[in-house]
């Protein structure tokens, strides 16, 4: 008897996720699979579409190995898209063939909506769904200077961020009043505008495109309702989705009124032997655009399948995003629409532009909803108390308001076995403890039994904290060892070294380890040997130890060049050293290029022209700028009293000084500093490990913010300090992260791990509640008497300049360098 022919068509996420789950059922033995897909590349994340302009490429984003189907036997067939269902025959047409089915799955997914505006069809006129889309993009990006994104959504703000990603000037125009109309309410919405603006990006609300013509100064002009226009070389329509439901409106089944293919709790269409999931199906009037109910409606079709009794209930909408590297959070009912006796808190800071609203029950007990813009760190404590109906604090305001102790929070033992960890999968605390319970004794091992946490990745602190908190519960020790090499944590390495002045690793792993070490303890080590004796990474003992970048004094970029970053303290710098460093990139044919921490980043040098391009910036007074290493890299600053007429302190001075005495610092993390010269802040301080702002009573400091994938403000550190308070200040609280904070842990992190919080650091630093002050200012003084610049020692050390070639046994260059002109610049083929 033949196997029951079982058809998949499409290979998106939900398509991928339904293959797992049958596989996991066993289906393989009940059904002969075979899975359509359009797109030329298997499933692969669209979660991180937006990565592939920043690296990634097909296979990095794909869901699964390439022969993932094959090995467990089931067909793959790509490129191959079905143009019709024969239901009278129970086939599938595709263009190579007719192929008969018993069950048939529709996961066709979405497509880009593209609003009817004449000339929407004109040339580099693009969406923005799929990796041939973004193919595209980049394509027409090549010859543009100026891209457009109409649509302020979710997907719209994703798309912006590519275009500037591809440094063309971008803007985003919105036909609703306000960005992320369904997440955000005005308040939030007009904070998040100004956040997306601060970064370079215009929005437009308001604006309803007319039509589309030739431009004057760029491809095309956007004609406005108002008759306003925009002239732009590209435009991105990113104006939501609709479903993919073409051929199931073809053969007849049930169809939504506004589309999409109507399902019950089994994931069944009108005709059962069909069954849909994802975006093209409609569940109770409903379409779902988010990956984790396409991974429910998954669960639930697979069971289906296979006789099991998982349903489809509907899922939360809740969301957790990062948009322009701009924080926004949405939970439950966010703009308090759906519960009349509903009450509202809100709370606003213009200055750190951070918006946080909660929406409570009547009587504030249960949380409704939530809305976050410019900061999530709150969401993951929201959703709990939402997900779960937890009673709020008595002053349900605290969850949102800022403190010196920070908002309440859920510990792990807080939270029902019922409490939701991982939306993606559905994984519950209960599944989590029983996994546990089941044999499994760390986190590797609970993420490859649940899928916790491999999905959108949001949940990864709380799965940790979680698994463990309950490890602990069951009387098993948390190993927090840095690896299999040492059974100590950074820390106490770090006291070892320090207590025992051992110099190198090889002594280290002979009294205090054992094995030869590894990529994890290797460069923690260096990093701690350094901090410590500040002796040179490049000395013998030592450079076994140091990644790529610090090994060569230079980073690595994605065509195997490296970049040159030379000094340039408090951004000051002279013109005949600007000079200097325009010959020299003519010299070497480096692209240059003035950073955001204000100095001047030279790109493409080759390998062995390191030595030779550092001895003309060393002669010319340059020093390294340490852009390569886990230390200070740049201290930023406004031009302050000596010329701005805002100016109440010498900013540049005070810069230039504070990067001089911390410049060859080694610590867990990478150090950035910035001085404002008044509260006008030019110099972003507030956004900074250290900052500084200079106030008409002395200098305010800041600490313990960040930019990057998770942007922290700084927090207020002491008033109205003076010049040797402030340095006295910085010594120690620079001193006491280095010795207390884990491997790789910047200062935001270790901050917000810091039992007693802000309050505590400031009893540490400024009042010396633990006696250690004389003890850190010391430790600071050590490293900076041992510092010297590592490229002018190099330099006069031929055993170090044998590094620097490509080839151990070849002084050739290497020929797979292959570089293009653009804007005037060499940029890698």
């Amino acid at each position: 008897m033949n196997e029951p022919q079982l058809i998949i068509i499409g290979n998106g996420m939900v398509g991928h996720h339904l293959v797992e789950q049958l596989i996991e059922r066993g289906a393989t033995a009940q059904y002969r699979i075979t899975v359509f897909g359009e797109e030329r590349h298997r499933a692969y994340d669209r979660v991180h579409l937006s990565e592939y302009f920043a690296g990634r490429d097909a296979q990095s984003l794909a869901l699964c190995d390439a022969d993932f189907y094959a090995t467990n036997g089931v067909e793959l067939r790509l490129h191959e898209a079905v143009t019709a269902i024969d239901r009278d025959r129970a086939e599938v047409v595709t263009d190579q063939g007719r192929y008969p089915y018993d069950r048939l799955v529709l996961a066709t997914g979405s497509y880009p909506f593209v609003p009817p505006i004449p000339g929407h069809e004109r040339d580099n006129c693009l969406v923005y769904r799929t990796l041939d889309d973004l193919d595209a993009i980049r394509a027409a990006a090549e010859n543009a200077t100026t891209g457009v994104v109409v649509g302020g959504g979710l997907l719209g703000l994703e798309a912006a961020n590519a275009l500037r990603g591809l440094e063309l000037d971008t803007a985003v125009v919105e036909f609703a009043p306000r960005l992320m109309p369904m997440q955000v309410d005005a308040e939030g919405g007009e904070l998040l505008r100004e956040k997306i603006e601060s970064l370079g990006v215009q929005v437009l609300t308001d604006r309803a495109t007319q039509r589309i013509e030739d431009g004057e100064a760029s491809f095309h002009r956007m004609v406005f309702q108002d008759d306003k226009v925009l002239e732009t070389d590209l435009i991105v329509f990113s104006a939501g989705i609709r479903p993919r439901d073409e051929l199931a409106r073809d053969c007849a089944l049930e169809m939504g009124e506004r589309g999409g293919v109507v399902i019950d709790d089994r994931c069944l269409t009108s005709d059962p032997a069909i069954l849909a999931v994802g975006e093209v199906a409609l569940w109770n009037d409903s379409i779902f655009g988010l990956v984790a109910p396409g991974y429910r409606m998954a669960k639930a079709a697979a069971d289906t399948l296979c006789g099991g009794e998982t349903t489809f209930t509907g899922a939360d909408m809740s969301t957790k995003l990062k948009l322009l590297g701009v924080d926004v959070g949405a939970i439950g009912d966010a703009h308090g629409n759906r519960n009349p006796s509903a009450r509202t808190f809100r709370y606003l800071d213009e200055i750190k532009q951070e918006y946080r609203k909660l929406v409570v029950s009547g009587d504030g007990r249960k949380l409704l909803g939530a809305m976050l813009v410019g900061d999530n760190a709150t969401y993951d404590t929201l959703m709990q108390y939402y997900a779960n109906g937890l009673e709020l604090p008595e002053d349900p305001a605290s969850l949102i308001l800022p403190s010196t102790e920070g908002a309440p929070t859920l510990g792990a033992d807080a939270l029902p076995d019922g409490a939701t960890i991982c939306s993606c999968h559905n994984v519950t605390k209960g599944a989590i403890c029983a996994t546990l319970d089941a044999g499994a004794t760390d986190l590797g091992a609970v993420k490859a039994e649940t899928k916790a946490s491999t999905g959108c990745g949001g949940c990864a602190a709380l799965l940790k904290s979680v698994v463990d908190h309950e490890l602990e519960a069951r009387g098993v020790e948390v190993d927090q060892s840095i690896c299999e090499h040492f059974a100590h944590t950074r820390q106490e390495l770090y006291d070892i070294v320090r207590v025992e002045g051992i110099k190198t690793f090889g002594e280290l792993i002979d009294r205090h380890g054992h094995g030869l070490g590894c990529d994890i303890c290797k460069p923690a080590v260096a990093s701690i040997l350094a901090s410590c004796f500040n002796e040179p990474i490049t000395d013998a003992a030592h450079i076994p130890l140091q990644d790529t970048n610090d090994t060569f004094m230079a980073n690595m970029q994605k065509n195997g060049t490296y970049s040159v970053v030379p000094r340039v303290p408090g951004g000051e710098i002279t013109p005949d050293r600007l000079v200097v460093l325009g010959r020299v990139a003519q010299k070497y044919g480096l692209y240059t290029k003035v950073t955001g921490g204000q100095r001047i980043d030279l790109f493409g040098a080759r390998l062995e022209d390191l030595p030779d391009i550092w001895g003309e910036l060393i002669e010319a007074g340059f020093e390294t700028g340490h852009a390569y290493g886990k230390s200070v890299r740049t201290v930023k600053s406004c031009v302050g009293s000596t010329w701005c007429r805002y100016g109440v302190a010498d900013s540049v001075g005070m810069a230039i000084r504070l990067e001089h005495r911390y410049k060859g610092l080694r610590s867990p993390h990478k150090l950035k500093f910035a001085v404002s010269g008044c509260t006008r802040e030019c110099a972003e301080a507030q956004s900074k490990d250290v900052g500084v702002i200079a106030t008409e009573h002395g200098w305010n400091l800041y600490v313990c913010g960040n930019g990057g994938m998770r942007p922290r403000h700084a927090e207020l550190l002491a008033t109205d300090l003076d010049d040797a308070q402030l340095i006295q200040a910085i010594d120690r609280f620079l001193m006491f992260y280095v010795r207390t904070a884990d491997r790789l842990q910047r200062t935001s992190v270790w901050r917000e791990n810091l039992e007693g919080g802000l309050d505590y650091l400031r009893e540490v630093v400024l009042e010396d509640s633990l006696g250690i002050g004389d003890e850190l200012e010391a430790q600071m003084r050590t490293v900076i008497d041992a510092y010297e610049c590592e490229w002018a020692g190099a330099l006069n050390d031929p055993e170090k300049l044998k590094r620097f070639r490509s080839f151990v046994n070849d002084a050739r260059p290497d020929p797979d360098i292959i570089v293009t002109e653009e804007r005037g610049q060499l940029r890698p083929a």
